[in-house]
């Protein structure tokens, strides 16, 4: 059964109702029955769902399957050309253009009402009718009461919405756990697989904006031999199993992998698929969030492609707001847990991750809208408890000690002329010897295991002052503190890490430019208390308050404070001097950023939901340093242990004055002195920063 099969009987379940509504709204475009602030509003959603119901039944007779790639741009303008950034001030998704044509009393709730409806494009793409007629309705029925003699009641209509999602979430949540877990539904994948990949046209079959960041990935792919095309598949793929390797978890009992991508990278994700099918794993792949429900805006998950407007995504990103409280958040995760138990057996054979994320988009920094809508306290105090309860529900089905997850990274054209240097650069970083590395990082922490404490000084214009907490070690013959990380489940090769002990953790973190989660931060300064964050601030405003603000809903994700989850030492030099010879320091991702200097994460431990599996590095030492304070909370009270982020914050070396670790005794341990190392045997680490 594939993905038409699925929606085959929802589908025909609405079809008179569809059938219904979409006629009603054709007709309410020649009608005059709203007053006029409002008519232009209401004629222009009316048009979009006419266009909407035109490329549904262009999938249905599989015309969207046989366009050439001029229809194909054309269809996608109509449905994104908005957005765009040099029409988005024209636009009623605008939060500012809203209020200011549809006035104060209901310009915020309408562009909210504008933005979730466009979610029916992508919809007719995939041929999901049920889900289209659900949002037709709701148009049809918030039109109705602008039509009323007594005029428009914004309470109503806000009633309107708070139900339509509260009973709706249980078709949004149960499809959205289907889709992660059920490859049956195989739209994406028969793109990848049965496209001819030589005609860009097939990139507009996904109904996402198209941009020429995808043309350009997908045709410079194109042109790689098909050797190098599976080398970049075999990294991805290996590293994937070596995870579960590494781990001690049994790949043979998996069934699926969760195919994680930007769109143009079809070719290689083709060969990787291959790759999978040979370890006895099936693909799932799945849309980005494209509603509220779903967090739309708030970090890219599926398949997805480049941002149509960044700072539309940012305007829309706590639209949740409009109808979240207590009641929804209940009826929301109860609804996740019967989802799960429906399909337990798909959560029991899934995999994890593999994940395929790009860099090169120069960093953005908001502008902040007092139009756009913003969650309360209290509303971000159900933020973070939805996210802890709703992690253990999946963690209830899909456990962490049978899982794993890989990450790789490519640069796109927005990088700039030097695209394609660049990404040869970073296909060489990526399939570096591990073993050299190996080597080399295990001398590292055969110093590292002496220390009670490590102490971090940033140089120059950098400030950091810190000073991290070691897991002490009860049986050294046996046991480490420190993970020695080679190429699996984050790639490049790179970095030895622990999971600090909180008290005894204090100091300042400080980075001159960092880019996180596509955004871009000055000067961001975190002071650690006993491992935990006790003030923060950066210097991308003028106002103290929009800096605050910038980092509380980005970095700290709603929470009050966050733990010092990871310290870690990047040793990829060679990434570092990458980025120092193009100049792309500030656009390198999380990924290969964290490996270019010593980082420090906040939020979970790198061990999170799997503190009870044992770990070994290849030396045969057990790595005990996979709790702290917070995630010890487990034993007790779960919802207290985990915080559903982490973010790895990197100094890099031209920042960084030393590491000296210090043991109980007080005597030193130089690890990196005046930015180079010095442990004999790393020396070879320091020949890319000459």
């Amino acid at each position: 059964m594939g993905y038409k099969e699925a929606y085959a009987a929802a589908n025909e379940e609405v079809q008179e109702r569809y059938d219904l509504v979409i006629e009603r709204i054709r007709e309410l475009r020649e009608e005059h029955q709203v007053p006029e602030t409002y008519w232009h509003y209401f004629r222009r959603l009316a048009d979009l769902f006419v266009l909407v119901d035109e490329a549904l039944k262009k999938e249905e007779t599989g015309a969207l399957d046989h366009r050439d790639i001029f229809e194909c741009e054309e269809m996608s303008w109509q449905f994104y050309y908005e957005l765009q950034e040099g029409n988005y001030d024209r636009s009623y998704a605008n939060p500012k253009v809203a209020q200011e044509l549809l006035g104060e009393e209901f310009g915020q709730l309408l562009c909210f009402l504008y933005t979730e409806l466009r979610a029916a494009v992508p919809y007719a793409y995939e041929g999901r009718k049920r889900d289209i007629t659900i949002l037709c309705e709701l148009f049809v029925q918030v039109y109705n009461c602008f039509e009323s003699e007594e005029g428009a009641d914004k309470k109503e209509i806000g009633q309107i919405i708070y139900w339509f999602f509260h009973d709706y979430s249980e078709v949004f949540v149960t499809q959205s756990v289907r889709e992660m877990l059920d490859p049956s539904l195989d739209f994406f994948t028969k793109i990848v697989m049965e496209s001819d990949l030589t005609d860009l046209s097939y990139l507009y079959r996904y109904g996402e904006y198209i941009s020429s960041s995808e043309l350009q990935v997908a045709e410079y792919l194109n042109s790689l031999p098909e050797e190098q095309i599976q080398a970049m598949a075999d990294t991805y793929t290996e590293g994937y199993r070596i995870g579960f390797e590494v781990t001690g978890k049994d790949l043979g009992k998996k069934k699926t992998v969760d195919v994680r991508y930007p769109i143009g990278f079809e070719r290689m994700v083709r060969a990787a698929i291959k790759n999978f099918e040979k370890m006895g794993l099936q693909p799932v792949i799945y849309r980005d969030s494209i509603n509220s429900m779903g967090n739309r805006g708030n970090g890219r998950k599926g398949c997805y492609a480049k941002s149509v407007n960044r700072q539309f995504d940012y305007d829309h990103k706590s639209d949740r707001a409009f109808y979240l409280d207590k009641a929804f958040v209940e009826r929301r995760l109860e609804v996740l847990r019967t989802a799960y138990e429906k399909y337990k057996d798909l959560a029991a054979v899934y995999a994890g991750p593999a994940v395929i994320e790009t860099f090169g988009e120069t960093p953005f920094q908001p502008v902040n809208k007092p139009e756009a809508i913003n969650y309360t306290e209290k509303q971000q105090e159900l933020n973070v408890y939805q996210a802890n309860e709703s992690a253990q529900i999946m963690n209830r089905y899909i456990r962490g000690e049978e899982r794993s997850f890989t990450i790789i990274a490519y640069p796109i054209p927005a990088i700039g002329r030097d695209f394609k240097e660049i990404f040869a650069r970073t296909v060489e970083i990526n399939t570096l010897d591990y073993m050299r590395y190996r080597t080399m990082q295990q001398k590292m922490i055969d110093v590292l295991d002496h220390a009670d404490h490590v102490c971090v000084k940033g140089k120059g214009r950098n400030h950091t002052d810190l000073t991290i907490k070691i897991h002490p070690l009860t049986d050294p013959e046996h046991q480490t503190a420190f993970e020695n990380c080679v190429a699996d489940v984050n790639i490049p090769v790179g970095e030895v890490f622990t999971s600090p002990v909180l008290a005894g953790t204090n100091g300042t973190l400080h980075v001159t430019k960092v880019f996180l989660n596509e955004f871009g931060y000055e000067h961001l300064t975190l002071t650690f208390t006993d491992g935990r964050i006790t003030d923060y601030n950066c210097s991308n405003y003028a106002s103290a308050e929009e800096n605050k603000k910038l980092i509380h809903e980005n970095l700290l994700k709603h929470h009050e404070t966050l733990p010092m989850g990871e310290f870690a030492i990047g040793t990829n030099t060679t990434a570092y001097r990458m980025a120092r010879d193009f100049d792309i320091a500030d656009k390198l991702p999380i990924l290969i950023a964290e490996k270019t200097g010593p980082h420090f994460a906040v939020g979970d431990t790198c061990y999170s939901h799997a503190e009870d599996t044992a770990v070994y590095n290849p030396d045969g030492k057990e790595i005990i340093a996979r709790d702290n304070e917070v995630s010890l909370l487990r034993k007790e009270d779960p919802s207290k242990a985990y915080l559903n982020c982490h973010t790895d914050i990197t100094i890099p070396y031209d920042e960084l004055d030393s590491i000296v670790a210090v043991g109980a005794d007080g005597t030193q341990y130089p690890i990196i002195l005046d930015g180079r190392f010095v442990v004999p045997g790393t020396e070879e680490l320091n020949i890319p920063l000459e």
